[in-house]
This record gives C-alpha cells, sequence and structure tokens, in this order.
C-alpha cells in the first residue's frame, strides 16, 4: 500500500531546533521520528528558499540536511494563480504570500494533509475552510491543515 503524503512548511522543520518552546521542540522531534515514516514527505521551493535564508550559518546547514531526502515541488504558473486566489480572497494578507504558496503548492499536487506550527494564518478553522472552498471552486481537493501532533 502507497505511503500518504504529507507537506511540510517551514515551521515544522525550524521547530525540530528552535528551543524557544521547548514543548514543540519535543513534539516535533517526536514526530519525526515516529511519525514522518509513515508518510511520504514533500516540502516546495518555498521551503527551501525559506531555509537558505536562515541567518545562522550552523542552523542552516542542520536545516538542509533534515530536509534531504524530501521531495521538492517546483512552483508553477497553477500554484501561482491558486496562491493569487487565496489572497485575493483575503484568506491570506500579501504579507503572507509565502503560506499561501505553501498551500497552494501542497493543493495543487493533491496532498491531503500539510502540517504546521503557524497558528496565527494556517493552522485555523477559519482558513481550513475557506482553502477548501477556494479549491473545490477552482477544481482542487479540499486540504487538511493541521499541526503535527494530530498525525
Amino acid at each position: 500500500m502507497d505511503k500518504e503524503k504529507l507537506y511540510l512548511d517551514t515551521s515544522v522543520i525550524s521547530a525540530y531546533y528552535d528551543q524557544r518552546v521547548k514543548e514543540r521542540q519535543k513534539e516535533t522531534i517526536k514526530f519525526w521520528k515516529k511519525i514522518l515514516p509513515r508518510y511520504e514527505s514533500y516540502i516546495s521551493e518555498i521551503t527551501v528558499k525559506e531555509i537558505a535564508n536562515t541567518k545562522q550559518i550552523s542552523l542552516r546547514k542542520k536545516l538542509t540536511k533534515l530536509i534531504n531526502g524530501f521531495r521538492v515541488l517546483k512552483l508553477n504558473k497553477s500554484i501561482r494563480s491558486l496562491a493569487n486566489s487565496y489572497v485575493e480572497e483575503e484568506i491570506f494578507s500579501k504579507a503572507q504570500r509565502a503560506d499561501a504558496f505553501h498551500v497552494a503548492a501542497a493543493s495543487f499536487h493533491g496532498i491531503y494533509y500539510l502540517a504546521s506550527w503557524n497558528f496565527e494564518h494556517l493552522v485555523k478553522v477559519k482558513t481550513r475552510k475557506m482553502v477548501s472552498l477556494v479549491n473545490v471552486l477552482k477544481g482542487f481537493k479540499e486540504i487538511e491543515i493541521i499541526m503535527p501532533t494530530e498525525l
């Protein structure tokens, strides 16, 4: 049986080494070791770019190593258009365009789960409902935006 697909946004990857919220770091490491192997894991070019912009060189190297082997989704015109639709519908602001791209990349590629620790913009009931509505209207499947501990 094929593994289910799972998209990780940058917040999950960075939480692996982020000691500011110890419980979240602990849950992320547990997720990485016990849950993640059950899934086919994806990130996007946006994730790679966000990690490449990490200022602390040693941390950047650790994060890059952590995503080694993940499938990287390339952005295309359809993904950009879907992300723009999320912004036009005010699901995400222009300043949150990267979040819109994460969701659009996962949606375009039919990935049902998007894991995130971003409670401000992504892991919210309103966001889930509005994204799913736009996706259906644009011919894409619904997506579950969840925190890693929900898997």
